[in-house]
């Protein structure tokens, strides 16, 4: 039996979405777009790659920080 990512879907879909040229979009459609990534970031956060990611953008944003001071 085939199974299907939730997550892998949906990530799908919002490449697909947001390859649309932004003349071609209504209010609607951005609003859709917006609330597809939340839940795709609320699916993936607490995941292995989730923190992944969240421990390499907490490493980007204090490298930031520090080249500021």
């Amino acid at each position: 039996m085939l199974t299907i990512n939730v997550v892998v879907l949906l990530a799908v879909i919002v490449v697909l979405r947001l390859r649309r040229r932004t003349e071609a979009r209504s209010r609607a459609d951005e609003k859709l777009t917006v609330v597809i990534v939340l839940v795709l970031g609320v699916l993936i956060a607490p995941t292995p790659v989730g923190h992944g990611i969240l421990g390499f953008l907490t490493q980007l944003v204090n490298g930031v920080t520090r080249a500021g001071q």
